[in-house]
């Protein structure tokens, strides 16, 4: 029995030191590679000495590359690989099916309508964004209302409503294309599609940085909440769960990320289907381990695509190529084992 606890004492250090280390080393390492090297000692000095006066000596290009262009692309990367894996996770429990990812009820196709929108007026890139963002957050109130017309069940209602809606955008996307100018706007437009964090900036993370900080919270805070959801709706009712009332909030915490997600990054796949399935097999079913674990992985995963995207060739690889690369022979891999971490 002492060997049995003590295999598991160690295990939950081991898989806690690691979801807490690697996102840490991949922060500091993201920093040193791109087009423009910089070493492990400067971006120390390039980081500490703002806060702390100290004499360096250093670059100014260094500064720039580390606080003005790679900072901001950096924390994009490990804000949007967490929200749509949290979002995924959360949505895995709540609709009770391994198969569910954030963009189940149409948001990101909603958002990609609302940019693809801005970028043919030639509106700014924070139109762009807030455009997308709020496209995105009105995909998922037509899909609550569509399922709210018809009887039956909620979250089948919900899950159909959601393909309709994002159906429905999908094909407005393709009559933007269409009437884009094939030589200016038409590439843009696919290209922001694809996902990309080239064009993030300071004040993007500052858009979205108020829906992330209330989705995160509020996911957190009501991981044992979401266990109770994934059984069935008449023992969460029996242990005086409102499932209705709990399902909404979880859709409307997802619904911020989501779309927060993807208005700075552009439609990113897989990330919020495949991570939380990584994340169970490191820390089981338990949302309240399976969230934070679920962050952890997303934003290292997500990081690590990005800092290959930005190097590996001369002309950059839209994220959500290599993510669907990654993403599909892995999903493939957990259906040929056999995996049922999730319920």
């Amino acid at each position: 029995m002492n060997r049995r606890i003590n295999r598991e004492t160690i295990r939950n250090i081991s898989s806690t030191t690691v979801l807490i280390a690697l996102p840490v080393i991949l922060f500091f390492g993201s920093f040193m590679i791109g087009r423009y090297p910089v070493s492990p000692l400067d971006v120390i000095l390039a980081i500490v000495s703002v806060f702390v006066p100290m004499e360096t000596n250093l670059d100014p290009t260094i500064y720039t590359v580390v606080w003005d262009i790679r900072l901001p692309r950096i924390i994009a990367a490990m804000i949007v690989g967490a929200a749509l894996s949290i979002s995924g996770a959360s949505f895995q429990g709540t609709f009770q099916n391994p198969l569910v990812s954030p963009d189940i009820l149409g948001v990101s196709s909603g958002a990609g309508f609302g940019a693809a929108i801005a970028i043919l007026f030639s509106f700014s890139m924070v139109m762009i964004q807030t455009t997308a963002f709020l496209f995105g957050l009105l995909a998922v109130f037509l899909t609550y209302f569509l399922s709210k017309r018809f009887k039956g069940n909620t979250v089948l209602m919900m899950v159909l409503g959601g393909i309709a809606i994002a159906a429905l955008f999908s094909a407005l996307i393709s009559c933007i294309k269409y009437l884009a100018d094939p030589d200016s706007k038409l590439p843009e437009i696919v290209y922001w599609l694809m996902g990309s964090l080239s064009a993030v900036e300071s004040s993007s993370i500052l858009m979205i940085a108020g829906p992330v900080l209330v989705g995160f919270t509020a996911l957190l805070l009501i991981g044992w909440r979401i266990n109770v959801l994934s059984m069935s709706d008449d023992e969460a009712r029996s242990l005086g769960i409102n499932t209705e009332k709990m399902r909404l909030l979880i859709i409307f915490c997802c619904t911020l990320l989501t779309a927060a997600a993807v208005s700075i990054s552009g439609i990113i796949g897989w990330v919020g289907l495949v991570i939380p399935h990584a994340a169970r097999m490191i820390v089981g079913p338990d949302h309240r381990k399976l969230l934070p674990a679920s962050i952890s992985l997303g934003a290292a995963f997500l990081l690590l695509v990005d800092d290959v995207c930005r190097t590996a060739t001369s002309i950059e690889i839209p994220l959500g190529i290599l993510t669907a690369i990654i993403g599909a022979p892995f999903f493939v891999y957990l259906l040929q084992k056999g995996y049922e971490g999730w319920s």
